[in-house]
């Protein structure tokens, strides 16, 4: 049986993610800022947070992990024109959410996995991602961090799909432009609402389940081949 971390897991594409994953019959350790409903409580704020959640998870996992989903987030506005401290305040929460900790949690999966046999197939653990478009085209004038943060998430899983390939360490990221989840909400609604979808060629934004769907796979069925690459899921909206 497989078991995986999933960060961010309450609700949005993190609990849709969390049902796919159950019904494929995975063990899946869920996370939230408060915990409860089973999942484990980390405040990704905190610089201790994250190797507390690994060791917790490690822990109900008997101590393996299979797969590492790193989905948190955070998305708040952060206009430029903030006094100078509330703006450094807000765009160190964001990093710090959006990929620093998820930066922990991949260093502590890499050594875990690193410290055991791989298995027939020659595979010892994945990761994976959940960034944004943003990664690649920039956000608004009040998400530079947002934007900043996916961008380094992007590189990261680059870096680590390069460098542990041969140790049978597969990194996969996916890129979802505006998913119907309350994260995105304000800012749709900050945007236009309907209006920005015309920036959109599909017309419409995804649904959770679909981003759920391209988690599962690259947590259970992407081929080796494809480490390193980013999925995106953007309607059009942006293509590479």
């Amino acid at each position: 049986m497989t078991t995986i971390l999933l960060t961010g897991s309450s609700r949005g594409i993190g609990a849709a993610a969390f049902s796919a994953l159950e019904s494929r019959g995975c063990t899946v350790i869920g996370h939230s800022t408060e915990g409860g409903e089973g999942r484990l409580a980390a405040d990704f704020t905190e610089p201790s947070a994250p190797q507390m959640l690994w060791e917790e998870a490690l822990e109900r996992g008997g101590g393996r992990i299979d797969v590492l989903v790193n989905n948190a987030g955070l998305f708040a506005a952060n206009p430029t024109n903030s006094a100078d401290i509330s703006w450094l305040d807000a765009w160190e929460d964001t990093l710090r959410i959006n990929l620093t900790a998820a930066a922990q949690l991949s260093r502590f999966a890499v050594q875990h996995w690193l410290d055991r046999k791989a298995g027939e197939n020659g595979h010892r653990g994945r990761l994976v991602h959940v960034a944004s478009r943003a990664g690649h085209r920039g956000d608004s004038p009040a998400h530079w961090h947002y934007a900043a943060a996916k961008g380094g998430m992007l590189a990261m899983h680059k870096t680590i799909a390069r460098a542990h390939a041969a140790d049978g360490i597969l990194s996969y990221a996916i890129a979802p432009g505006f998913t119907d989840t309350a994260m995105a909400g304000d800012y749709l609604s900050s945007r236009g609402g309907p209006e920005l979808l015309k920036d959109i060629p599909l017309g419409a934004v995804a649904e959770p389940e679909e981003i759920a769907k391209l988690i599962e796979f690259c947590a259970l069925d992407a081929p080796a081949s494809l480490t390193g690459a980013t999925l995106d899921a953007n309607g059009a909206s942006y293509v590479r």
